[in-house]
């Protein structure tokens, strides 16, 4: 982890930002307040603060909670105007505000407890480098790739929702494969049972082949099979054959767009030096990559595989009440986006030998799946920190036979 050298600084501004305007507090090394003040979300504002400080004080450190998103410009003009920059990270400042007086949480509270843990305990502190263009560019894509999956899943939802209410046999079948390019086709074209009947088996596969050549005949004989079990025809049928083109015009349209997404990302990811270091571990892909490398980096933030592990919410936590210990269970802390890259990488790895055998090991011991998966990932944590660490790619274990 990079220590921040606090020895020479004059002042130690912490920033609550907000959308529109931040609290900004400034404390000298003695812990006296140099400023304590609402400064606007603007530039010339924040140019004004620091160079106010600059002169007063000499060298400014400013913190922020946040250095992504709406503490962008605050940091950036910081830089700019000769300050030094560093985060503290949320999880550690509601623990190090515990130790303060009072209950009431305001923005001017936290900018002094940024300020107050800048000046007493520098060693919470993150260093922040200068922004990887590449690394600021991924952020952003998966940011909104995120959001597009969220929207994508919410949409299958409904639309399998819908099926299942007006024809469960029908929904039995595309449903599973409710984001297959060819079923979102069929969906469009013909959004109800009635018309998919009247379009007729020849019709239907003329039309899905070309997204589904190996199973366009054996999907529209199981839909013919699915629809012949059900005779009666549910009210809000007919209302359904209009929503449901659209909500998979709206499905497909979605999932364009994170396939258009998904090329710039593994572009991203291949530009970055660390991209060969990552993928090299089996299953880790291109967006569970991107998202470990915006969220870990070198690794050189966390002094320990441990650290990592709690960060991405994958150390186990004790349940404990005085005398009675519940036993381990999953942390609900942590980076959630980083713990399901985490999660989806050891998944995907269950092909890789070593990692089955792992988990095979974790399920004998008594572990349901997503037990077994976390463990898994886990321990990935670990060998992946060493692999940062190091610079080295991944070297498949031999698979112990038993």
């Amino acid at each position: 982890m990079h220590v921040i050298d606090t020895s020479n600084i004059g002042a130690f501004l912490g920033l609550d930002v907000g959308k529109g305007e931040h609290h900004a507090t400034a404390l000298t090394p003695a812990g006296k307040k140099a400023l304590d003040k609402r400064l606007p979300n603007s530039e010339p504002k924040l140019r004004e603060v620091f160079a106010r400080l600059i002169a007063k004080h000499g060298t400014v450190l400013v913190v922020v909670d946040q250095p992504a998103s709406i503490g962008a410009l605050p940091l950036a003009v910081a830089r700019d105007a000769g300050c030094n920059v560093a985060y503290l990270p949320g999880l550690t400042m509601r623990r190090i505000a515990d130790i303060y007086p009072g209950e009431a949480k305001t923005d001017a509270t936290d900018a002094f407890i940024i300020a107050d843990a800048a000046r007493a305990m520098p060693h919470t502190l993150r260093a922040i480098e200068l922004e990887d263009e590449t690394i600021a560019e991924l952020e952003m894509i998966v940011g909104f790739d995120d959001d597009l999956a969220g929207e994508a899943t919410r949409v299958a939802n409904r639309l399998r929702g819908l099926l299942t209410q007006i024809h469960p046999h029908l929904e039995r079948v595309v449903g599973p494969r409710i984001q297959h390019p060819a079923v979102l086709t069929l969906l469009q074209r013909f959004g109800s049972p009635v018309q998919i009947r009247k379009a007729g088996r020849r019709r239907l596969i003329t039309l899905i082949r070309p997204n589904a050549p190996r199973m366009a005949e054996r999907l529209v004989e199981d839909i013919f099979t699915a629809l012949d079990e059900q005779t009666v025809i549910v009210p809000g049928t007919d209302a359904a054959a209009l929503i449901v083109p659209s909500l998979a015009t709206s499905l497909s349209a979605v999932l364009d767009q994170r396939k258009l997404l998904a090329t710039r990302i593994e572009e991203l990811l291949e530009a970055h030096p660390l991209s060969k270091v990552l993928t090299s571990m089996p299953g880790i892909g291109v967006r569970t990559g991107a998202r470990i490398l915006i969220d870990v980096s070198d690794g050189s933030a966390f002094p320990s595989a441990a650290h990592l592990a709690s960060y991405a919410g994958l150390a186990p936590a004790t349940r404990s009440s005085g005398s009675s210990i519940r036993g381990e269970q999953p942390s609900r802390r942590g980076n959630k986006q980083l713990k399901r890259a985490f999660f989806l990488s050891a998944f995907a790895a269950l092909a890789d030998p070593a990692s089955r055998t792992y988990y095979d090991k974790k399920i004998k011991q008594g572990k349901h799946h997503t037990q077994a998966l976390l463990c898994l990932a886990r321990r990935r944590a670990d060998v992946l920190f060493a692999m940062l660490r190091d610079g080295t790619f991944y070297e498949p274990q031999p698979v112990a036979v038993t």
